[in-house]
């Protein structure tokens, strides 16, 4: 059925350690080559840490599946090299609006301020976000990315596990310290470690159609309440690349999967939603129901949960690969650091308390979007509508309608890494929240502040300050005024910066401390507690 896209096919090749039938220990392996694997592996060979990364298929995912990637992914991304990439070539996007039958309820601007580098949201096809990831994978030295190559047991020992794997060649071992598994929703390795998922199914299915057409639509998120076209569910629109639009509509628990992917089901429902004369194509359909579930503790002994393979959500809100990429994003630095003997093993112990923490969060978003969405009781369905009448003429009901809050960051404001404010400050850049991106200048040209960050710990200060050492690991210093220039005073507006404050940054750009004075004593304290040394 796919129109405007071909699927490139990799090579499998044997490894030299499989050829020459030697049993050999990596520091890191990745189970899934898709987005979650493949971001995984990039930011650990940024921080210098080889992987192997397994696959047992040859190609990208099949179907555009996520679409939607918000500003803090991409924020890493670009870190990682491809974030540029990806907001040229996916379909930015900030404004959507939500419609009740035939009227418009409300819109909503996901950045209203300006000076970020990142755009909010871009659409963009899975197929073609994996695509360029296995490239980048490809061109870093220290990423194995072997495909054809399907993990069948995993056993774990004190300091390693071990893993039988299957290729074209047959059966061999390889030895791990660490093993991540990134391998989706249906995770093979969740099932080989025994580890206990736990949540919800909805009792509802939806169907998913890319469509291949040309239409006026705005460059905008469209959700529809009751539309006339589908009376008594609820459809939502997006525009991805190649002339392709993603429509979800709801069908309701009843409906029969296989019946419903049809084409002559299909088309019909389209059709109604656009009118008898435009004229389309279907390039791609799928019907789902929907969890909302998390592993029980994302890391079990040497193994590793990211992703879908740790956490599930509904797709309104554009929560789950959006997720993931944080996950990854958490988990590099402090992988690198327990592998370089810089921090003990209770840092990787604070993965879970951060990621789980922020996984909950988002459940319960997804939970209420879904039961706003799909109300099961009448008095449910009553209230929803009359939120929905309201929004229309009233702002204090607008914030009440959840058609799916767009992913934003969930703060680690509870985290045993932050160093609580001694201070008043005001703004959001409290510890365990992820650093907001500001124009700056350095050495005479115009860039951004999250571009200096994330390779390391920093010191970002707005007076003198001088690097803090715990071990191995040092905060160097980056000074604003003399190493960058604020001159547009946005970072000092969105930091509370009076003279002399100074932000401790975690390598993952999440603030870890913060005050009005530097004091050396007081940052190599917080540079302890940030690695779980105290």
């Amino acid at each position: 059925m796919q129109k405007t896209y071909t699927y490139p096919e990799y090579a499998y090749e044997q490894s030299d350690e499989q050829r020459a039938g030697v049993l050999k220990r990596h520091p890191v392996v990745i189970i899934g080559a898709g987005p979650m694997g493949l971001t995984q592996a990039l930011d650990l060979a940024q921080r210098g840490v080889p992987t192997v990364l397994l696959d047992d298929n040859n190609t990208v995912s099949v179907g555009s599946r996520a679409v939607c990637y918000a500003k803090r992914p991409l924020e890493i991304w670009d870190r990682l090299g491809v974030g540029q990439d990806f907001a040229a070539a996916g379909v930015q996007w900030q404004v959507g609006k939500v419609f009740f039958r035939d009227e418009l309820a409300y819109r909503f601007d996901l950045l209203p301020e300006t000076q970020h580098k990142m755009p909010a949201m871009i659409n963009y096809q899975q197929y073609h976000l994996e695509e360029r990831l296995v490239r980048a994978c490809m061109d870093a030295p220290l990423v194995d990315l072997r495909w054809k190559h399907k993990l069948l047991a995993i056993e774990q020992h004190a300091d390693h596990a071990t893993l039988t794997v299957e290729t074209p060649d047959g059966i061999f071992k390889l030895e791990a310290q660490w093993v991540i598994a990134a391998d989706g929703a249906n995770s093979d390795t969740r099932r080989m470690i025994g580890a206990d998922f736990s949540g919800q199914f909805f009792q509802d299915r939806f169907l998913i159609a890319d469509v291949v057409m040309k239409a006026d639509f705005p460059t905008e998120r469209w959700f529809w309440f009751d539309p006339p076209f589908h009376r008594n569910q609820s459809v939502l629109l997006h525009k991805q690349c190649d002339n392709v639009w993603r429509i979800d509509f709801q069908l309701g628990w009843d409906a029969d999967p296989v019946e419903e992917k049809k084409p002559e089901n299909v088309i019909p429902r389209i059709q109604a939603m656009l009118g008898p004369d435009v004229d389309f194509e279907l390039e791609w359909v799928s019907v789902y129901q929907f969890a909302c579930r998390r592993i029980d503790q994302l890391r079990h002994g040497r193994v590793i949960f990211i992703g879908d393979a740790a956490h599930q959500v509904s797709p309104f809100g554009a929560r789950g690969a959006n997720t993931g990429v944080q996950d990854c994003d958490n988990l590099g630095w402090k992988l690198h650091a327990v592998l370089a003997g810089n921090a003990p093993l209770a840092l990787l112990d604070t993965y879970h308390e951060e990621r789980a923490f922020a996984a909950d969060d988002n459940i319960g978003h997804s939970t209420r979007a879904t039961d706003f969405i799909t109300p099961k009781s009448r008095s449910s369905l009553r209230l929803r509508n009359a939120v929905l009448e309201l929004a229309r003429t009233e702002p204090f009901a607008r914030p009440l309608v959840n058609s799916g809050r767009l992913s934003t960051p969930t703060p680690y404001v509870t985290s045993s890494l932050n160093t609580p404010d001694s201070e008043p400050f005001a703004g959001h850049m409290r510890p365990g929240t992820n650093c907001a991106d500001a124009p700056i200048e350095r050495n005479g040209e115009a860039a951004w502040l999250l571009n200096q960050l994330g390779q390391g710990f920093v010191l970002l200060s707005f007076g003198s300050a001088t690097p803090v050492s715990v071990g191995g690991v040092t905060a160097q210093v980056l000074e604003v005024g003399k190493d960058i220039i604020d001159r547009a005073g946005v970072l000092t507006e969105r930091y509370d910066a009076l003279p002399g404050t100074v932000y401790l940054i975690r390598p993952d750009q999440h603030v870890a401390a913060r005050w009005r004075t530097f004091d050396p004593t007081q940052a190599q304290a917080a540079l302890a507690r940030a690695l779980a040394l105290q």
